[in-house]
This record gives structure tokens, sequence and C-alpha cells, in this order.
């Protein structure tokens, strides 16, 4: 890849995908649809709040501005598995979808359309949110390029299949349900991974139970080891499937590690997330979206930088896999 991320090269330019906001770690803009075309991943952004289940509203939306402005001290060489991703993939920003506040019918019409556009040109696509109702969508039109044989793994604290909140039955609490719902998605191959805590419906695993899909609760990654527990959710997404989506939640993050997220103890520290995303993208991920960053509770920004190292961990294990290394 041409101008590739390189760290610590005070001549670089990095471009901005709108006033104020880089590109995902400096790469080139994509401005059409045509441009497509030049890369191999393609990132996508979400800045979307849908109805608040608790509370007051959380600023997830700007997330796709703050992930991008931690991204800029980045570059794709990887010292852990002495790999630079952009030596073998070349990449670009096409920018946020189109949002309307407070309409899912407008918004999820537009995520649909900048989406298939990516995954039809044949695109790994890389989507920064927002919230996790943007999920059921993307999954939506991931599956179909692969008539329904994909896998799901769902790195969360919670199971977000509610049948619906209140009547609003494409809230944040929901998108689950509705990928359960799917007609040519099997929900044997879902797994709900590190779910844990108060803040789960009594009917959340009873659910999961009923379509078929699977529960790796996040005390079992406690005490059994990231590396098992990451085997059997791929085992089970891989069962049949011709690829895999990845989805992350901010909150499968201990509190500790995520001060601009949902506070939730118990959580899985940055080093088990960022090994557990890597064996996915050794695996056959061909998808990822990352959360539920809260920026405003972040003043230095930790967890959007968080979300940058952790898509870079997946990315390399991409990065392995279709090149042999």
């Amino acid at each position: 890849m041409k101008n590739k991320p390189v760290c610590y090269v005070p001549e670089r330019v990095i471009p901005e995908i709108y006033s104020g906001t880089p590109t995902f770690l400096g790469i080139p803009k994509i401005s059409s649809k045509e441009e497509l075309a030049d890369n191999d991943i393609v990132v996508m952004g979400v800045p979307w709040e849908g109805i608040c289940t608790w509370g007051s509203y959380t600023d997830c939306e700007l997330s796709t501005k703050t992930i991008r402005s931690a991204s800029a001290r980045y570059g794709g060489y990887m010292l852990d598995y002495d790999i630079d991703i952009f030596d073998y993939f070349t990449a670009g920003d096409y920018g946020d979808c189109a949002v309307q506040n407070g309409n899912y019918d407008f918004t999820f019409s537009a995520l649909k359309e900048k989406y298939s556009e990516i995954v039809e040109a044949g695109k790994f696509p890389v989507v920064f949110g927002g919230d996790h109702s943007i999920s059921n969508p993307l999954i939506e039109v991931f599956s179909e390029k692969y008539d329904g044989k994909v896998g799901v793994i769902h790195f969360d604290a919670h199971m977000d299949n509610c049948p619906s909140f209140g009547e609003e039955k494409l809230a944040r609490c929901s998108p689950f349900y509705r990928v359960y719902e799917q007609e040519n998605i099997d929900a044997k191959n879902i797994v709900h991974i590190g779910v844990r805590g108060p803040r789960n419906h009594p009917d959340a695993l009873k659910n999961a139970k009923k379509f078929g899909a699977t529960v790796i609760p996040g005390m079992d990654i406690k005490l059994n080891g990231w590396k098992e527990s990451i085997q059997k959710a791929i085992e089970i997404a891989s069962d049949g499937t011709d690829a895999i989506y990845v989805t992350v939640c901010s909150d499968i993050l201990d509190i500790a590690n995520n001060p601009g997220g949902p506070p939730d103890p118990c959580g899985m520290t940055s080093f088990e997330l960022a090994m557990m995303l890597h064996e996915c993208g050794k695996a056959k991920t061909e998808a990822f979206d990352y959360v539920e960053i809260y920026p405003l509770e972040d003043k230095a920004n930790v967890s959007s930088h968080t979300a940058v190292w952790m898509t870079l961990h997946l990315l390399a294990g991409v990065t392995k896999r279709k090149f042999n290394l």
C-alpha cells in the first residue's frame, strides 16, 4: 500500500474524512463508490444513537469522530506479530452513512445502502458506531452475500436480545433478537460471548435457548481462559458457514479498561479481548463492527484508543490467515 499508515513520521500528511476529523489511521479518503475498487479494507462510520434504554443520551454518535481522532497516533505495524497490515492490504475510509436522529427507517436504509456498496465490492468492512442497534441491519446485508451461511460472534456484557423496548423493536437492547429472526441465518451459529452481570433481562438466556444461540458467559472466560473460550466460539460460528461476522460492544471490557463506556465490572482485560479478536481474524472473519463508546465520559479518549488497538489486532489476524503468515 502506498502512503501506508506509519507513526513517528513528521512530514506525513493525514487526510480528513470531514473538517477537523482525520481518516481512520490516516488512510486515504474514499470519495465515491468507484474508488472502492482500489481498497481491500474499507472503514465506515454510523454516528447514530437511537432510543435510550436507561437514563439520558450517551453521546455514542460522537465516537465515529473520536475513534478516528485517536487512530491518527498509530500505524499498521503490529510489533506483537512483526506484521505491517498495510504491507499486504490497501485501505480507505468511506466516511459516515447518513443518519437522521430518531428516525430508524431513514438511518437504517442509508446504512444498508452504503454498507451494501462495500460488501458487494468484495471488501472487508470495518464499521464504527453508534449504538448496538446498527449490527442488525449490518448483519442482514452481510449475510445476503453468503446466502445466509454466516456465523456471528457477539462480544458484549449484555445479550441485547430483548424482543423489544416497549413498542420499539429496533432498540439497542434488541438487535440480536432481530438477527435471530432473520430468515437466512441459522441461530445455532450465533455466539454471545462475555455476557455477565445484573444488566441482563431475566429472559435473555431463555431467548437465546429458544432460538438455539450459544452463550459463553464472562465468568467462563475467567475460569476457563480466553483461549479455550474463543476456540469454542469460533468452532460454533464456523460450523457449516462460509464467513464470520464479529461485533464488539465496548462493555465486553471491564470498567477499568473502558472509561468511555457502560460501567460494567468483572469484564475482559484489553489483553484478553485483543487475543480473542486476533484469533477471530485468523479464523474466517470477513466483517467487523465496534460500538457503544461514550466519548463525553472519557476525557482522555481511552476507550476510542482501545477500539483502534482492538481493530488492529483483529486485522493482524486476518492478515495472517489470508497470506499464510
